[in-house]
């Protein structure tokens, strides 16, 4: 069983709130996170038809029978009335940690939790693997190429699962459960090709009218798909920052992935040789490195920020952090040796906002700090080293 990295804060918010719930994509391991922690607590599967059955029809007789020890409820944005019964009984209780939820679509569960258990529940979101914990399994390193095309899914690392069929069931699973359950969306075929499209832009500013044209649908069913992805955990968009330079710099977000397995497999590449000679080496870098420093805000609830910033002219730096308002900028790059150029848009940046330094997170093995301020170094180094 792997050990997940988020454990510790959700015994925290266990002891903090009433009911908790764990929300993240399919499959990232949160039915096995919530059974590892609270052991003692009777699991409940929405997805079990009986089960979902009741709960739909009595709702206040299917919660009764957890009131005093509470209960992991699995999947439980599939019966939203149950959070209208549960208030009732969350306000009665002395107890913490009373009832763990968890869901995959954080659309309808989110929704569901604003309406209804607004101030008694904590909300944490569990990803796919960390490097971390990847590393933990193997108990050596993999390469870079290997973790960027395997992605960070637990099945396929517990469960040693063969990516290429799994990554294909995911996808069919994924389109035919999840966005219909969302959305009802007839027209899969273009669907599908919304999705391969936005994964041939991982780490570029989301142009609506663009992914419009070539899907062939309106903006506003763009804007629609988007909104989906975002939702079911297939993607996450960036923010820019431009609070202090608001006629210097864009305001449009960034595409990412959530797993860069996924998006290979969108992407059609499928060998490490292909990887290593692909186009989107430098952009599904980028994108692990972006969605490692994501996983490592939610897992330990830190407040830190993150946002990219571009120019009007171009310039842009990949990663910033935002601790409590003093910003600091961070550079991408895929490459295993470094170069001057790489620091280019952190000066930009710098000349900007007046500061000094960064950091420059690369592929290759050199670590050095420069008199300028410059950190200079390894991406793993970085992920072990950066306090958030």
């Amino acid at each position: 069983m792997i050990k997940r990295d988020i454990e510790k804060l959700l015994k925290k918010y266990a002891q903090e709130f009433r009911a908790v719930a764990v929300i993240g994509p399919r499959q990232s391991g949160k039915t096995t996170l919530v059974k590892m922690v609270f052991p003692k607590k009777t699991y409940v599967s929405l997805e079990n038809t009986d089960e979902r059955q009741f709960a739909s029809e009595d709702p206040r007789g299917f919660l009764n029978r957890y009131r005093k020890n509470g209960a992991i409820i699995d999947e439980a944005q599939r019966v939203p009335v149950l959070f209208n019964y549960m208030q009732q009984i969350l306000d009665e209780t002395k107890r913490s940690g009373l009832f763990i939820l968890t869901g995959s679509n954080n659309f309808l569960l989110q929704e569901s939790i604003t309406q209804s258990l607004a101030g008694r529940i904590g909300i944490i979101d569990l990803l796919p693997l960390t490097y971390n914990e990847i590393r933990n399994i193997h108990q050596q390193d993999l390469s870079t190429n290997q973790l960027l095309l395997k992605g960070s899914y637990p099945e396929l690392y517990d469960k040693n699962k063969k990516k290429d069929f799994w990554y294909q069931s995911y996808i069919r699973t994924y389109v035919e459960r999840d966005v219909k359950q969302l959305r009802n969306i007839d027209n899969t075929i273009t669907f599908n090709k919304f999705l391969k499209l936005c994964a041939g832009r991982i780490g570029q500013q989301v142009n609506v009218s663009a992914l419009s044209n070539e899907c062939g649908v309106d903006v506003k069913t763009v804007n629609s798909w988007l909104g989906i992805l975002q939702s079911s955990y297939i993607i996450t968009l960036l923010q820019p920052h431009y609070e202090n330079f608001n006629k210097r710099a864009v305001k449009t977000p960034k595409l990412y992935f959530v797993d860069t397995g996924l998006a290979c497999t969108l992407l059609g590449i499928v060998k490490e040789a292909e990887l290593q000679k692909s186009y989107f080496k430098g952009a599904l870098f980028e994108n692990y490195i972006v969605m490692e420093c994501l996983k490592k805000k939610c897992n330990s609830g830190s407040l830190v920020g993150f946002y990219y910033w571009r120019d009007n002219k171009g310039i842009e730096v990949d990663l910033l952090m935002d601790r409590i308002g003093k910003l600091q900028p961070i550079e991408i790059k895929s490459s295993q040796t470094f170069s001057e150029d790489f620091t280019k848009p952190i000066k930009q940046w710098n000349n900007f906002s007046s500061q000094k330094g960064g950091y420059i997170i690369f592929d290759g093995d050199t670590y050095f700090v420069r008199s300028d301020g410059f950190k200079i170094m390894n991406w793993r180094k970085f992920l072990e080293d950066v306090k958030l």
